[in-house]
């Protein structure tokens, strides 16, 4: 039987459950798959899948692996894929759909990751390090479209051929870099398209490297496309035009030239409410504002969306000012929840400070209060950091916030006094602590923590509808912010950053105490912490601390949890995908009781996770896929199920 005809057939056989089954929320998994990015639309990460439990998870095999590269297509140097492969596949009706190493969408065989089809690559050229982090899927019972974008295009693909569907944009296509600000040089994005009711919601992402030089810079724009002709349905910006709410928030005409407060990660929605869940970032530059005083709405903000018009409907701004680069890195996930006897449509944000923000997703008033506290003021000239932030009182935070001398490593009492001695070297001080100019006494800069890739991170966060649950994955990796003064022949910021990467501590050990990385169950409905876990082993062996026989120590990296019936499944990110000093990522993949947070089953991989991962049900057995690679790895996709 050809692929084509056995698509028409698994089609045809699907075709009763159309578009409501295709576009639930929590529902999305409850038939084997695992149709959007995050499972579903609420970003849940979750699958009630029980075939894999406590009993036999030990049992796990690899079941089959898949090259990021192409098949059957010829590479040469200037297009060899990028190592760093953050595609997750999406599975949809007996078939696996992700984009490959070269942006390309593909499908494939869901037992074996054998091709079914792979994109055409067209008019639109290959490039290297294209990989994006998901697709997404529509029907309405009788047309089934895949979504993807490469470069600037996004396109409508027909599920079953992959061939591009004629009549969407011009010859199946949809120009995104058509429209944007002139600043712009094009547009560019490695989120997931999100499709809700008849439209694909695509946000946008700035080129960083500009972010500590530049004061102006391209800003975030988010729209919506048609799912059917391509046609752009609404535009909104993130930095308020002339006469929009939050204008004001912008001094001295700052938002006629700054960038970004984009979306780049992902973003959720609530299909019968028709509202899209937005989380924004920080804007230029990351960490001097000087030349934006104010609030900046609606940077770092979480933002609620009409569906239909792209109208604000509510929102909330997790920092105020932010020159942390405390985006908010995942899609804002959407719970149901009975506090205190009441039951309540919700949404919580996991940011990279370490906070759970808990909302009605209605109406976007809090769950439990939300504190604005004093927080320290700056000291580089010029800048005017915000008085207050905004603190939640419950659930209480998940991973560690600022920094001490008790947060120092004593593994032993020679690793103390070095780590002690290294971090006499910079300034100690609590969270929302801004950048600081190198001082007389030979302190460099000021140590932040959680970094600027937190906490939390774009992973996200797994949500159990069962039990109320959220499990949380996070790290602990303090950097130094140094400030310097800006260099006027290559940048017109009057202070600039010059170091903002992981300090490492004592003979290559990490500089404050374990876990470097968690696994944080949160209970929702009490707004209290249940357990935690560490995730990965950590330096464990390093010669410093070998003969200490330790547990594990947790890595800090970027790891993705999903939840099952019984179970969290965990990766740990390899150092390729954060860019952790070296020995700080890892290669392991886990299994922990989801009640208790006991590590039940652990495996190494050549390389450490690069996506986040997902689980289906295919012909009775369940698998488990996410993508590894690293520095010295080539990435693939690799799958799990039992024997």
């Amino acid at each position: 039987m050809t692929a084509s005809r056995r698509l028409s057939g698994m089609y045809a056989a699907a075709a009763l459950v159309g578009a409501i089954a295709v576009q639930g929320r929590a529902s999305g998994t409850n038939d084997g798959q695992w149709r959007m990015y995050s499972a579903d639309n609420a970003a849940t990460k979750y699958s009630p899948l029980d075939q894999i439990n406590r009993a036999n998870v030990g049992t796990l095999k690899v079941a089959w692996r898949r090259s990021q590269t192409p098949p059957d297509t010829p590479l040469s140097p200037a297009l060899r894929p990028n190592n760093n492969f953050r595609s997750t596949p999406i599975m949809v009706d007996g078939v696996l759909y992700a984009s490959n190493g070269l942006g390309l969408a593909e499908a494939f065989d869901p037992a074996t990751g054998a091709t079914i089809w792979v994109q055409k690559p067209g008019d639109d050229p290959l490039r290297g390090s294209a990989s994006v982090r998901g697709l997404a899927y529509w029907t309405d019972g009788k047309v089934h479209r895949v979504f993807s974008y490469r470069n600037q295009f996004l396109y409508a693909l027909d599920a079953k051929t992959g061939e591009v569907i004629p009549s969407f944009g011009v010859d199946g296509r949809v120009d995104l870099s058509a429209g944007l600000d002139p600043r712009a040089r094009s547009w560019r994005w490695n989120g997931a398209p999100l499709i809700v009711r008849d439209v694909a919601v695509i946000g946008s992402a700035m080129t960083d490297q500009d972010f500590a030089t530049k004061m102006e810079g391209a800003p975030g724009v988010v729209r919506a496309f048609d799912v059917r002709t391509g046609a752009l349905r609404w535009t909104w910006n993130p930095i308020p035009q002339d006469g929009e709410l939050g204008a004001d928030t912008w001094e001295n005409g700052s938002r006629a030239y700054t960038g970004a407060a984009n979306v780049w990660s992902m973003m959720s929605a609530d299909e019968e409410l028709g509202y899209v869940y937005l989380p924004t970032t920080s804007a230029t530059s990351d960490y001097y504002g000087g030349h934006r005083l104010g609030d900046n709405l609606f940077s770092t903000s979480v933002v609620c969306l009409d569906v239909t018009t792209g109208k604000r409907v509510w929102h909330f701004q997790t920092v105020h000012h932010d020159i942390f680069d405390y985006d908010n890195p995942a899609a804002p996930i959407l719970v149901d929840l009975t506090v205190a006897g009441r039951r309540i449509k919700a949404v919580v944000q996991v940011t990279k400070q370490a906070f759970a923000y808990v909302f009605d997703r209605v109406t976007g008033k809090p769950v439990w209060p939300i504190e604005e506290r004093p927080v320290p003021s700056a000291t580089v000239p010029g800048e005017r950091a915000s008085r207050t932030q905004p603190f939640p009182t419950k659930p209480p935070a998940f991973d560690r916030q600022g920094i001490t001398e008790d947060d120092l490593i004593d593994f032993t009492p020679e690793l103390r006094a070095e780590a002690l001695a290294i971090a006499r070297t910079y300034v100690l001080a609590p969270m929302f602590t801004p950048g600081s100019l190198p001082e007389p006494d030979g302190k460099q800069g000021t140590i932040q923590m959680p970094g600027t890739v937190g906490g939390a991170d774009w992973t996200g966060a797994a949500f159990d509808p069962e039990t109320g649950r959220l499990y949380v994955p996070s790290m602990t990796g303090p950097i130094a912010q140094n400030v310097m003064p800006g260099n006027p022949e290559s940048s017109d910021l009057r202070y600039r950053v010059s170091n903002n990467t992981r300090i490492v501590g004592p003979r290559g050990l990490p500089l404050v105490k374990p876990p470097y990385g968690r696994i944080t169950a949160l209970d929702l409905n009490r707004g209290e912490k249940v357990w935690t876990a560490p995730n990965g082993d950590g330096p464990r062996n390093h010669p410093a601390i070998a003969h200490l026989k330790l547990g594990p120590l947790g890595n800090a990296s970027r790891s993705g949890v999903i939840a099952t019936k019984t179970l969290i499944f965990a990766t740990v990110g390899d150092q390729i995908n954060v860019g952790t000093p070296p020995g700080f990522g890892g290669k392991q993949f886990s299994a922990f009781d989801k009640a208790t947070g006991e590590l039940l089953w652990t495996t190494e991989l050549e390389a450490g996770s690069t996506g986040a991962p997902m689980t289906y049900m295919h012909r009775g057995k369940q698998y488990l896929v996410f993508a590894i690679g690293g520095q010295q790895r080539a990435a693939e996709f690799v799958a799990f199920a039992l024997p």
